[in-house]
């Protein structure tokens, strides 16, 4: 169609112009010299960037033209040697400096084959100018039963949208969990992939502290193999967990772990036992007072303890922000085995409300004077236990549905990798917490006290004594 120009107000026709691309025919020997250089060129690039691998590869085919297989296999056998040596003699640089950095090249190599499809399949890729554009693997470290890769997100991603594709990611990598953790920068994020279960196996008791350290107590291990330690000083503690999760393993592992302070009489154990005395009267000679019966003198219990905490706050304000246990002022621990029996459960609203008012004054006011309660319950719903959120510390062990975890732990916790939901009920003990100043959840087994551990902590350490089966010394 002829193009129209207006001039003037009068519309004149003008010839289409004719545009031709010019073409420039290159004789066959430029095109095989410019093919040739861009194939030299990706080996090179090639070469250069899988180093770790063609590196040794020139070596040992040069080795081998130039003396021989005997050379070749002499090389292979002496540092066969030398490794096995090293890793026998010091396997903790061995690890560090030879076998983790090897197995992080390889997984790397793994981890980029999948990589394309898992964030297009996790809905991770980003469509932008009709491109799809994916985050980069920057790096990937190998420890014990886990890998860390090390990915730089794309602009506008956020690390809680890896927290919320965990799962696919898991199941895309094969490994069991995926957490997803801030990078050293706001563009990356560290992506741990667990592969194995160190937790697997039961954790036997662990030695008691001579004198025990109240802001790192042991009980139990974490998934990364260290201990995991409690700090008492500064909070309350909640155990939260179904039935048959493994509270009472929680229980006898704090009380463990200060059982060498209440044979030395710093630390004063307070039990009360809703249930009948089931879970804490085989320890009855650990506890300097006992309640399983009487709710009226649990009741009792806990406002006295509220009381010395009133008491104490008023004599060392101004002095000091946290008080020293010594023999004549011990740390107090309130160990409440069910606590919904008390704030939920009982039937006497007067009781109910004295414990409710005298509970509250002991978790805003105790934890800075040594007063300090451990808790365990089953539900963690507000209207079970109204004061939930005065509990600094909680440990999630198995629970029955997926919204308790955000409950008990703190929002968004489940989608960083806390799945209390899905601990199987043959691994009773293993839980979730929060560690101080991390902000992702860590998997922790608590070591497991049976009938027999308890009794014999409770004959070395217990300031009672069992005398033809009655307690005789001590407080009652």
């Amino acid at each position: 169609m002829p193009l129209i120009n207006i001039i003037r107000g009068e519309t004149i026709p003008v010839a289409p112009l004719n545009v031709r691309t010019p073409v420039f025919r290159l004789p066959i020997w430029a095109v095989v010299v410019w093919e040739t250089v861009k194939a030299l060129a990706w080996l090179v690039a090639t070469y250069v960037r899988h180093w770790y691998v063609t590196l040794p590869a020139t070596g040992l085919t040069w080795l081998y033209l130039a003396y021989g297989w005997q050379a070749l296999a002499g090389l292979v056998a002496g540092t066969a040697a030398v490794a096995t040596g090293w890793a026998f003699g010091h396997r903790v640089s061995w690890l560090r400096l030879g076998w983790w950095p090897i197995l992080a090249r390889v997984r790397r190599l793994v981890y980029r084959r999948r990589w394309m499809a898992a964030m297009v399949t996790a809905k991770l890729s980003v469509s932008y100018d009709k491109r799809a554009i994916i985050p980069e693997i920057r790096r990937v470290r190998c420890r014990a039963g886990c890998d860390e890769v090390l990915v730089r997100m794309v602009t506008g991603q956020i690390p809680d949208d890896f927290a919320k594709a965990s799962e696919r990611l898991a199941h895309t990598f094969g490994v069991r969990q995926v957490k997803a953790i801030p990078g050293p920068t706001y563009a990356t994020v560290v992506l741990v992939l667990m592969r194995g279960d160190s937790l697997h196996d039961t954790v036997e008791p662990l030695p008691v502290p001579d004198a025990p350290d109240f802001t790192a107590l042991p009980i139990g291990v974490q998934e990364d193999g260290n201990l995991y330690r409690l700090r008492l000083f500064g909070t309350q503690v909640l155990i939260v967990g179904a039935t048959g999760s493994g509270k009472g393993s929680v229980i006898w592992s704090i009380v463990r772990a200060l059982s060498g302070g209440v044979a030395d009489g710093l630390v004063e154990l307070w039990g009360l036992d809703p249930k009948g005395g089931m879970e804490l009267g085989i320890g009855r000679p650990l506890f300097a007072r006992f309640a399983s019966r009487d709710f009226a003198e649990m009741a009792a219990m806990i406002e006295q303890a509220a009381a010395t905490a009133q008491e104490r706050a008023a004599r060392l304000a101004g002095q000091t922000r946290q008080h020293v246990p010594t023999v004549d002022e011990p740390l107090i621990v309130l160990v409440i085995d069910e606590l919904a029996n008390l704030t939920a459960y009982l039937t006497e609203r007067q009781l109910k409300d004295r414990i409710k008012a005298a509970l509250g004054i002991v978790l805003t006011q105790g934890r800075a004077v040594g007063v300090h309660v451990v808790a365990a319950i089953q539900d963690p719903r507000k209207e079970v236990l109204p004061a939930r959120g005065l509990f600094p510390t909680r440990i999630g062990l198995r629970l029955s549905e997926p919204a308790e975890v955000d409950m008990v732990l703190g929002d968004g916790m489940r989608d960083r990798g806390a799945l209390c939901d899905r601990i199987p009920q043959t691994q009773p003990g293993i839980g979730y917490v929060v560690l101080e100043g991390d902000p992702t959840p860590m998997r922790v087994r608590l070591s497991y006290c049976d009938d027999t551990a308890v009794r014999d902590m409770a004959h070395d350490y217990g300031q009672l004594r069992l005398v033809d089966g009655k307690a005789a010394g001590g407080a009652a």
